[in-house]
């Protein structure tokens, strides 16, 4: 039985990512909130986590580089943390977590895969990585799609975000959380937060 979870996120992408855990995990996502950015989450963030304990939530939210850790952002962000809340802190931002499937992102971006960190939690700037990779892309459609035009001021192409949806939301040719979690500590540990909160929530807050 799938259990209904309310979530928030930074964005778009963060949310099809969120999506596809938590279809992976068992968890019906009920209502997505956020979506505004970071800044606008972390606002809230006291609000949702009250919320948390009484039914499940989960929230995404990158690290940047606004700390050294995510434990340490935890500490200023949330100390306490209910026991309805799956906390995660994508390092150093979600589209590490996309990177972790190296041979399935090469494909999709139309790159070797030997260009692709064997360890991308520790890209300082996982976006600027893919978009620089998507410069070099075999395939006109992504260096064209995903790279931002001279001049525009832009740090992504106007395709980016709808690309990256679709790699994330592709089960026979797109990512797969699982081999990702192989291959990043941050997304194994959400993925474990993931089970942990259906496991709780079937019994704590299920009919």
């Amino acid at each position: 039985m799938s259990v209904a979870v309310s979530a928030a996120v930074e964005g778009d992408i963060d949310e099809s990512v969120l999506l596809r855990l938590a279809e992976e995990n068992g968890l019906n996502i009920s209502a997505i909130y956020g979506k505004y950015g970071k800044p606008a989450l972390l606002r809230k963030l006291g609000g949702y986590n009250s919320a948390a304990q009484f039914a499940p939530w989960i929230i995404f939210v990158d690290l940047d580089h606004e700390h050294d850790c995510a434990s340490k952002a935890r500490e200023q962000w949330q100390p306490q943390i209910a026991n309805g809340m799956c906390f995660r802190i994508a390092v150093r931002e979600i589209e590490a977590w996309l990177l972790a499937d190296r041979p399935r992102i090469a494909e999709f971006l139309g790159v070797p895969a030997r260009k692709i960190p064997q360890n991308p939690d520790i890209v300082p700037d996982p976006k600027e990585l893919i978009v620089r990779l998507a410069g070099q892309s075999r395939r006109k459609e992504i260096r064209e799609g995903m790279v931002p035009r001279g001049g525009s001021g832009r740090s992504i192409g106007p395709l980016y975000t709808s690309s990256m949806m679709s790699f994330i939301s592709d089960k026979s040719k797109g990512w797969r959380p699982a081999e990702a979690s192989a291959h990043s500590d941050s997304l194994r540990r959400c993925m474990a937060c993931l089970a942990r909160l259906h496991d709780s929530s079937r019994r704590a807050f299920s009919n």
